[in-house]
C-alpha cells in the first residue's frame, strides 16, 4: 500500500463508490490507499510505503498462514467481514502456540461498492488488529467489474513467532490423551445463517468471533506440552476432529453431554435439519493434551474471557480406522463422520 501525496480532492467517503479508476494504479487508486486504508491502518511498516514490509523477528520459529474471507453477508451480529479476516488469520497463527505479530491484506472490490461500507469495514480490521497488538503491515487493493465480484473479498496473511520448546501439531494426539474446546459450539454459523434474507428466524445469537492468541498464551504458559490445537472453522467440530484422527493415526471418543451448545443453537439447527456439530465457529479452539495435564488446562482456560465455557468433551483413544465416536445423552454411540458436502457456502 503506497503512499502517494498528488491529490486534488479528498476521497467522498459519504457519498461515492468504488470504480474502475480506484484499482488502475493511478491518482484515484492512490487516494484511495491515502485516505481510506493508510489513514486507518497506519503503523510505522506500513508508512515505509514499500511494496513489501521490512521487519527483525524475536528469535524462535516463523509461523505463516494466509486465509482467503469470502462470508455472506459482509455484516453480521458479532462482526464483519472486516474483523473476521483478522481474527481468522490470527487464530490460523496461534494454533502453533505462536504469538502473530503481522498481518498483510489483500483487498478485491467489486465497482460500485459503496466507499462508507468499505470505511466501516477498515475501520473494524483496524479496531480488531489494535486490540490483538498486531500490526497490518502491507497489502494490495483490486477492483472487479460490477457483477463480477461480491462487494468485498478480504485475503489476509499472518505471521508469528513459536517460541523455543514448543511443539503443537496435528499429527500428535496419543491415546489417552484429553480433548478440550474452550466453549459453545456452531455460535458463528447459526449467526450467519440466520442474517441470511432466505433463512430468517428470530435469535438473539452473536458471532463467537475473536482472536484466540492471548488464550494460547495463557495455555501454552502452563502446560507447554500442549500436542494438538485447532480451530473447528468450515466444517466444525466433527470435521476438525476427524482431520486430527487421521493425522495422528488414532480415533476420538466425545461425550455429548459434555459439548457445550447454546440453547439457541440447538433449537435453530434442529429447525433447519443440521448438526451444530458441523456447523462454523471463529472464536473456537480444540486442545488435546496428556490427560495430566487436562485439569490445569481447563482451569486456566475458564479463568480467560473466551474460555469461560470451556470443558473437557472427550479422550483420544486407539483406532486404525480414525473414527471418531460419540456416546450420545441416551447411551448409545454413534459415528461422528466427516462432514459431506456443504451445509451452507460463504461462512467465512
Amino acid at each position: 500500500m503506497k503512499k502517494n501525496k498528488k491529490h486534488v480532492s479528498r476521497l467522498d467517503v459519504k457519498n461515492g463508490v468504488i470504480n474502475m479508476s480506484h484499482g488502475s494504479g493511478g491518482l484515484a487508486m492512490a487516494q484511495l490507499i491515502d485516505e481510506l486504508f493508510v489513514r486507518h491502518f497506519d503503523n510505522k511498516l506500513l508508512s515505509q510505503s514499500n511494496d513489501q514490509a521490512i521487519f527483525t523477528t524475536p528469535s524462535g520459529k516463523i509461523a505463516m498462514s494466509v486465509d482467503g474471507h469470502v462470508v455472506s453477508p459482509l455484516f453480521f451480529p458479532g462482526g464483519d467481514i472486516g474483523s473476521l479476516s483478522v481474527h481468522g488469520t490470527i487464530n490460523d497463527v496461534a494454533m502453533s502456540g505462536a504469538k502473530p505479530l503481522y498481518l498483510t491484506a489483500a483487498f478485491i472490490l467489486e465497482e460500485g461498492y459503496p466507499l462508507a461500507d468499505l470505511e466501516k469495514i477498515v475501520i473494524s480490521m483496524a479496531k480488531a488488529a489494535n486490540d490483538a497488538e498486531v500490526s497490518i503491515v502491507t497489502g494490495d487493493t483490486k477492483v472487479v467489474e460490477k457483477g463480477k465480484g461480491d462487494g468485498v473479498f478480504i485475503t489476509t496473511t499472518g505471521v508469528g513467532i513459536v517460541p523455543d520448546g514448543i511443539d503443537i501439531r496435528g499429527n500428535r494426539a496419543q491415546a489417552g490423551d484429553a480433548i478440550i474446546v474452550n466453549g459453545t459450539m456452531g455460535d458463528h454459523g447459526v449467526v450467519i445463517m440466520s442474517s441470511r434474507a432466505n433463512l430468517e428466524f428470530e435469535t438473539t445469537l452473536e458471532s463467537d468471533s475473536a482472536a484466540l492468541h492471548t488464550l494460547v498464551a495463557d495455555m501454552v504458559n502452563i502446560a507447554p506440552e500442549i500436542h494438538c490445537l485447532r480451530d473447528p472453522t468450515r466444517g466444525g467440530l466433527a470435521t476438525t476432529l476427524n482431520e486430527l484422527a487421521l493425522q495422528s493415526n488414532v480415533g476420538m471418543k466425545l461425550y455429548e453431554s459434555e459439548i457445550p451448545i447454546k440453547t439457541g443453537v440447538l433449537s435453530s439447527c434442529e429447525l433447519l435439519g443440521l448438526d451444530p456439530l458441523y456447523v462454523a465457529n471463529e472464536g473456537k479452539l480444540v486442545c488435546i493434551c496428556a490427560k495430566k495435564d487436562a485439569n490445569k488446562l481447563l482451569n486456566v482456560m475458564k479463568a480467560h474471557p473466551l474460555g469461560k465455557d470451556a470443558a473437557i468433551i472427550g479422550e483420544v483413544i486407539e483406532d486404525d480406522n480414525n473414527f471418531v465416536q460419540m456416546k450420545t445423552k441416551f447411551g448409545g454411540t454413534r459415528i461422528v463422520d466427516w462432514l459431506t458436502g456443504e451445509q451452507l457456502p460463504r461462512i467465512c
